[in-house]
């Protein structure tokens, strides 16, 4: 017989330390791996924190991903029928099978490494211009943002002249302080965007993956503008916001344990298997993902009701002692993980083979160029996101010795 359910509680989102996720966690995937959770919406669901258990879930197809059902952790849902067309990530088979088999071609491991010259000479240029300009630097504007801004305009055929637009309301749309008016406006204005850029690479196509899906012809109907600039949204959006978080957070983490930022110059042979563990390690979004049960579902002697949202946390799963030895210990040396920073199931992150292409090439070339790379601030004064859906830093001063 399970023992009696806590009341519900809302979403665990205090850190005592920046680089650990709320404490909270694993008093619960020790006491309740499937907690009672209030939403901001008055309903309540479940909050799932144990390895075993969000993998399970995310790879179960009684749980559905379609966000118009589902209720949101940390804000009202803001989802609308206009959110749909081409919006992958919320949608459930075979409408989200039809659209991912029309992507994966070109994301490919191969495809992706094909692209890693090019990504060496925009993180060289990088580098050269904070290298001209001296320290302090901000890593965020010169370095962590720009260069995954930059490789998914061109894959996609975005103006990267537009890249101040675009990043601007994206920002928005991620923060968590924004009015429903104010992030609403937001996805108009970049839905509205991606619709005229569409429309104008119909009538002036070039090489870029936009251009590509427009003339794809397949066994399915064609692509819509609506449903072209659903995907293109997504993908513009997942590929400069989630990179360039990683790579800034992920310095101030590295930057954080000299001992592992030495291994990391001694070994950078091992840059992949460092890339992994810090994606385990910092699991940036932050608050999880979201499934609604389709049927009543027990896990661990509780029942989830059909029609009811379960939260899969990403950060606790990844701290899971019982999946990972030391869990809360950065390791550039451990060895490859089952760690779901990029989900897991058929709505695994697309784009991580690209993200692991950029961070494996872009960390060991900033440390390269700045031997003696450290913080200018002390740590505490470092600005984090906890007011993002995407967790990182909004700002991150660095120096070196010239």
């Amino acid at each position: 017989m399970s023992a009696p359910l806590a009341p519900s509680a809302s979403l665990p989102t205090h850190r005592s330390c920046p680089l650990d996720p709320p404490p909270e966690y694993q008093r619960l995937r020790e006491e309740q791996p499937v907690a009672p959770l209030a939403f901001p919406d008055g309903k309540v669901g479940w909050l799932l924190t144990r390895h075993e258990d969000v993998r399970a879930v995310l790879a179960d197809d009684r749980f559905s991903s379609a966000r118009e059902n589902a209720s949101s952790p940390v804000r009202r849902n803001l989802f609308r029928p206009e959110d749909r067309p081409g919006m992958l990530l919320n949608m459930d088979p075979p409408e989200h099978t039809r659209y991912r088999g029309m992507l994966t071609r070109y994301f490919t491991v191969r495809r992706m490494r094909a692209l890693a010259p090019r990504i060496e000479r925009i993180v060289a240029d990088h580098l050269d211009a904070m290298e001209a300009a001296g320290p302090p630097a901000d890593l965020v504007p010169a370095f962590a943002r720009p260069i995954p801004s930059l490789v998914i305009c061109e894959l996609l055929g975005v103006p990267y002249a537009d890249r101040e637009k675009f990043q601007q309301w994206t920002a928005t749309m991620l923060r968590l302080d924004v009015s429903e008016d104010e992030a609403w406006q937001a996805r108009e204005a970049l839905r509205t965007y991606m619709r005229a850029l569409v429309a104008d690479k119909r009538e002036h196509p070039d090489d870029a993956l936009l251009s590509t899906l427009i003339r794809t012809q397949g066994p399915d109907p064609a692509l819509t503008d609506q449903e072209l600039a659903g995907m293109g949204r997504l993908l513009l959006i997942a590929g400069h916001e989630t990179t360039a978080n990683m790579l800034a957070l992920g310095t101030y983490a590295l930057l954080s344990h000299p001992n592992q930022v030495r291994s990391l110059r001694e070994h950078p042979e091992g840059v992949g298997r460092a890339v992994e563990e810090l994606l385990r390690y910092l699991t940036i979004v932050q608050f999880g993902t979201v499934r609604v049960a389709r049927e009543d579902v027990e896990i661990h002697g509780v029942r989830i009701r059909a029609g009811q949202t379960v939260v899969a946390s990403l950060p606790a799963a990844n701290r899971d002692p019982g999946q990972f030895t030391g869990p809360d210990r950065l390791d550039l040396t451990r060895e490859p993980s089952q760690h779901v920073a990029f989900g897991h199931g058929i709505h695994q992150c697309l784009g991580q083979q690209l993200a692991r292409v950029e961070m494996q090439i872009a960390f060991p070339a900033l440390l390269r160029r700045f031997p003696t790379l450290r913080l200018a601030v002390p740590p505490e004064q470092v600005p984090m996101r906890d007011d993002m859906f995407i967790y990182g830093v909004h700002a991150l001063l660095l120096g070196w010795d010239r």
